[in-house]
């Protein structure tokens, strides 16, 4: 079902599945191209975890999807803002509210009060930052061009996306601890610290949008294990 919710810059869109009374998970997707790579992923977990019992959600953020908002004028407070207001929205119909998010959607959920969080290869907002540096400079010399990065213009064009600088100040100075309970999950193969690691392809590394029904399974069963626990 698509539906809307209210936060203090309007209101967005957002899909939701499952009956009021059963637990929610909202998922957040990591912003821009790697949204197209990996929504498939997070579609497939979301409807696997409808087969728990476990009602999902997953919102247009400001800038993203369908929003009306244009993608330059996207910043990461207004999505932690849209998100948080999203997370209370849900709360009138659900006893409990888990956070999932895929790479840089971890940076989504910082001011949301959930029961618990699940991240797939969380990206903080300094490795975001040096990853569209990096985009942004590699269009350049192929067009024969140069990207002043960090910019000091108002906006930057990374990979046909318009986004402001002051979206990515926020991305450098974004340090801020999530609180506990949070579960991190990551590909086999990535060194970073894990809860667990799980077989599966990094499909945000993919040129195009694609699917791992395999990993999607998996992770959906691991985040309905983990909210389980929670509920103890």
């Amino acid at each position: 079902m698509i539906d809307h919710y209210a936060w203090a810059g309007g209101t967005e869109a957002w899909w939701k599945h499952g009956k009021a009374g059963q637990p929610l998970v909202i998922a957040a997707l990591p912003p821009f191209e790697e949204a197209n790579r990996t929504r498939a992923l997070m579609m497939r977990v979301l409807m696997q975890l409808t087969v728990h019992g476990i009602s999902v959600a997953l919102p247009d953020l400001p800038g993203t999807g369908e929003s009306l908002v244009a993608t330059q004028d996207a910043r990461l407070s207004d999505w932690q803002a849209a998100y948080a207001a999203a997370v209370e929205e849900a709360r009138r119909d659900h006893p409990g509210i888990h956070s999932i998010a895929i790479r840089a959607g971890a940076l989504i959920d910082a001011q949301a009060t959930v029961a618990s969080r699940w991240h797939l290869s969380p990206q903080d907002g300094l490795s975001l930052h040096r990853d569209l540096g990096r985009i942004a400079k590699a269009a350049a010399i192929e067009d024969g061009d140069t990207v002043e990065w960090p910019s000091q213009s108002d906006r930057v064009e990374v990979a046909g996306n318009f986004i402001s600088n002051d979206l990515l100040v926020e991305l450098q100075a974004d340090s801020s601890p999530l609180a506990d309970p949070i579960r991190v999950v990551r590909l086999t193969g990535d060194p970073a610290p894990a809860d667990r690691h799980v077989d599966g392809a990094p499909l945000w590394r993919r040129a195009e949008p694609d699917q791992d029904l395999d990993l999607a399974d998996a992770l959906a069963d691991d985040i309905a294990d983990w909210i389980a626990q929670c509920a103890r």
